[in-house]
């Protein structure tokens, strides 16, 4: 049975503004110790999570973050788009500063987000980085940096979080 609430993004801010610290302080505990049968637990509350979320009620990631471009992401998303790679890149995208130098959205909203009814007009082809987002199934000890920036902007995440801060010993 679905508990699906409509996510307030206001409010949603407000609280996760106010916890990131602790959360973020808790998750780093967690990777320095994790008990025992930790990403199984995370399974379990995952599916609670989920059950909770209405992503098209919030649609947060995509109009605060920009997901990397893998080389396949601008092959499959170009042709879609009767572009070359190289078009594609120009007219939508910009290369990250330092670091990976990874693809990434030259703007917030993603231009592909319908604002209307927070959809992603290409979502059967959308980036990898998309269709995994936000990565709570991962191995916690792989994500875990991620989680600790997503809790601020991911409502599943900070849900997610909260939920282990209650049930984790």
């Amino acid at each position: 049975m679905s508990n699906m609430q409509p996510i307030n993004l206001r409010s949603f801010k407000q609280k996760a503004r106010y916890q990131k610290t602790g959360m973020r302080r808790f998750l780093s505990k967690l990777d320095k110790q994790a008990p025992r049968g930790l990403d199984k637990k995370i399974a379990g509350l995952e599916k609670e999570v989920w059950a909770e979320t209405d992503c098209l009620s919030c649609a947060n990631c995509c109009k605060t973050m920009t997901p990397t471009f893998t080389k396949q992401d601008l092959k499959r998303i170009s042709a879609h788009f009767n572009m070359t790679v190289d078009a594609f890149q120009k007219k939508w995208l910009r290369k990250e500063k330092g670091g990976d130098r990874d693809w990434l959205n030259k703007t917030e909203p993603c231009q592909f987000l319908n604002l209307k009814d927070n959809k992603c007009s290409i979502y059967e082809i959308r980036p990898a980085d998309c269709a995994g987002f936000p990565h709570l199934s991962k191995k916690f000890k792989d994500f875990v940096h991620i989680h600790k920036q997503n809790v601020e902007y991911c409502p599943a995440t900070y849900r997610l979080v909260e939920k282990m801060m209650i049930g984790v010993d």
